[in-house]
């Protein structure tokens, strides 16, 4: 059985995307077959359409992080409750296609009152966001937390559910526009680092930092260590302006700092599988009571993923781009 898929048979810009017919994949034990809806567009993309971020061993070369739809087929060892349920899910890869296997520890079910496209964009973002800045950077209520990029996906969720933790945030951004978003999300101050630096805005009002969520890496580490009070931690999640830097590192001893970080994709099964507990139990209700909401800023149908790359890199989208792959999706969003 073939079907339609979108990979990058040579590295390059947004333009090196190509829709192809594929072999559709066969669910094997401990696994869904996911007919999708919709798939979410994510930074890790665009590193491996430039050839910069290989999928894991045995993972599918054909793009996308995370998908919505429905399950269709069950590998063995997969209990039958799971068929025909509408989910999301984590994926190594292949979520840009019309089928994709998924580990069903790796599934949850779309959130009471979210639409599938919704639900496409949630799980990768809300997995880096929950393992990263509420497990591994400890954040507790009354904590104050700083968000960069803030507008983006993975900061949009951070703000909503740093707020929705009790924290107070600050988060940056890049335009008056993105910095009206966070606003209007949840942070209690946002600035727009085009013009500002952080480090003053909160200097002159006497904030300091509890975590720091950073996407930005080497530019912005002693930065960011200058605004963490004692005993704050930073929570290192991309390196978009660079990997390497020079700092100095007495501010670990004098402040008793920690400096952390995680790639989701490259970890094994089980402690995927234990983020994506933590998902169903603490941040799953949050959607569904309407504490925490989708930011789906585009949608864009599979065909055009050229254009969804095109959009992330800009700069220009306020929460998540995200692509509409089945037919019935298709419509309704060409429709609209």
């Amino acid at each position: 059985m073939m079907m339609a898929a979108v990979v990058a048979p040579v590295p390059g810009g947004p333009e090196s995307l190509v829709t192809a017919e594929v072999v559709a994949p066969v669910p094997g034990a401990g696994e869904v077959l996911i007919e999708v809806a919709a798939a979410g567009v994510n930074r890790a993309d665009i590193m491996q359409r430039e050839g910069a971020y290989d999928p894991p061993p045995g993972a599918s070369p054909v793009l996308g992080l995370e998908c919505s739809g429905v399950v269709v087929d069950l590998g063995p060892e997969v209990d039958a409750e799971w068929m025909g349920r509408e989910v999301c899910a984590l994926l190594p890869g292949g979520g840009y296609a019309e089928l994709v296997t998924a580990p069903v520890e790796l599934v949850l079910p779309v959130p009471e009152g979210v639409s599938l496209v919704d639900a496409a964009g949630l799980v990768e973002t809300a997995a880096t966001v929950w393992s990263n800045m509420i497990d591994r950077g400890g954040l507790a209520a009354g904590d104050v937390v700083l968000v960069h990029g803030g507008a983006s996906g993975i900061g949009s969720v951070a703000i909503q559910l740093a707020r929705a933790w009790g924290a107070d945030v600050v988060a940056t951004a890049g335009s008056e526009a993105k910095v009206d978003h966070c606003l209007r999300i949840g942070a209690s101050i946002a600035i727009d680092h085009s013009s500002e630096a952080f480090e003053a805005v909160l200097a002159a009002k006497g904030r300091a930092v509890d975590v720091v969520v950073d996407v930005v890496g080497g530019p912005y580490l002693e930065r960011n260590l200058n605004v963490l009070r004692r005993g704050g931690r930073l929570v290192l999640i991309g390196l978009l302006g660079g990997a390497r830097t020079e700092v100095d590192l007495t501010p670990f001893l004098l402040k008793d700092l920690t400096l952390t970080g995680s790639g989701l994709r490259t970890q094994p099964l089980a402690a995927k599988a234990r983020i994506i507990r933590g998902l169903r139990d603490e941040v799953w209700p949050l959607y569904e009571s309407g504490v925490l909401r989708p930011t789906t800023d585009a949608v864009v149908p599979l065909r055009h993923a050229s254009i969804a790359h095109t959009v992330l890199e800009s700069g220009a989208a306020r929460g998540k781009v995200v692509l509409a792959v089945s037919s019935s999706v298709l419509t309704t969003t060409e429709a609209s």
